[in-house]
């Protein structure tokens, strides 16, 4: 057995038996919900549609990044036993928590010199962050070094494929990503924008769609333009979604019958509540291994 952790944070939106299952370690993000701190724990102290429902009731979230310092609480143990870490953080592009653990790892160095802590900015988010870990445990399992899997990451993370359409841009609006003029117009048309992560991790707007029956087509077109092999794809897709199953089940069906060569059924997971404190519900991601991104 390899002398080494996998790991990553809570917001790879996997659930804890698939981390559990792959032996992937995580960190929980924290969040408020009116006031009051919870872990971002997958969804064990408060149920996705619970954390859901608040938010439409009116609740308010606000989320915080992992300090250095829990960082280090969660590292040490693992350099305590003799083990190395490779930790694969939230997307830069997004969150500052890749800065924060590259400042724990620095600290922890001095203290334990004969340990390895890698730590690399996953320019990924929710499930694809999740499939980007779950395609490290398999090549980990398959024999990888540490370094073997860090220079892997390295050189792939950019075809991880992240695609995004939200039906409802009450949360956008609210945060302050979609004018208010923008989100009115749009809820009166149907607009369902499409969305993608770039080159540097951060999320994009690409199309206006409507109605979301065409936004559901078109988000699986371009799984058709972009996936490895294009529809002979073999690879897994993933799927996350905020408290709008039935529309991730629409996009997972037509998936599974545009790629016949697919790895397995699709997996739907549920979007956590760290990135789900800015999206709302309402909002479908579709993750799969691809050409490069490129802007």
């Amino acid at each position: 057995m390899q002398n080494f952790i996998l790991s990553c944070c809570s917001t790879a939106d996997l659930s804890k038996e698939h981390f559990v299952s792959r032996d992937i370690h995580y960190i929980c993000f924290h969040y408020l919900l009116d006031g009051v701190d919870y872990p971002d724990d997958l969804g064990q102290t408060i149920p996705f549609d619970e954390f859901y429902a608040s938010m439409v009731n009116g609740a308010d979230t606000k989320t915080s990044q992992i300090s250095a310092g829990e960082y280090m609480e969660y590292f040490e143990p693992f350099l305590r036993e003799g083990k190395d870490i490779l930790h694969l953080s939230l997307s830069s592009g997004i969150s500052g928590s890749y800065m924060s653990a590259c400042g724990a790892a620095q600290m922890l160095a001095e203290k334990y010199p004969d340990r390895k802590i890698r730590v690399i900015d996953s320019l990924a988010a929710s499930s694809g962050y999740g499939l980007l870990m779950d395609k490290l445990a398999d090549l980990r399992d398959e024999g990888m070094s540490l370094d073997e899997l860090a220079d892997w990451v390295m050189e792939n993370r950019l075809n991880m494929h992240h695609w995004f359409f939200s039906s409802d841009l009450t949360f956008f609006v609210k945060g302050g990503r979609v004018s208010k003029t923008a989100g009115a117009i749009g809820g009166i048309l149907g607009i369902c924008p499409l969305l993608n992560v770039d080159v540097q991790g951060k999320l994009i707007p690409r199309e206006k769609i409507r109605p979301k029956k065409r936004v559901i087509n078109r988000i699986v077109e371009v799984m058709k333009e972009h996936a490895f092999d294009l529809t002979n794809y073999s690879g897994k897709c993933y799927i996350s979604n905020s408290a709008c199953i039935e529309d991730a089940r629409a996009v997972a069906d037509l998936v599974e019958a545009s790629f016949p060569n697919l790895n397995g059924k699709v997996l739907i997971n549920n979007i956590g509540t760290t990135i789900g404190s800015h999206t709302g519900p309402g909002t479908v991601a579709l993750f799969f291994w691809g050409d490069a991104r490129n802007d």
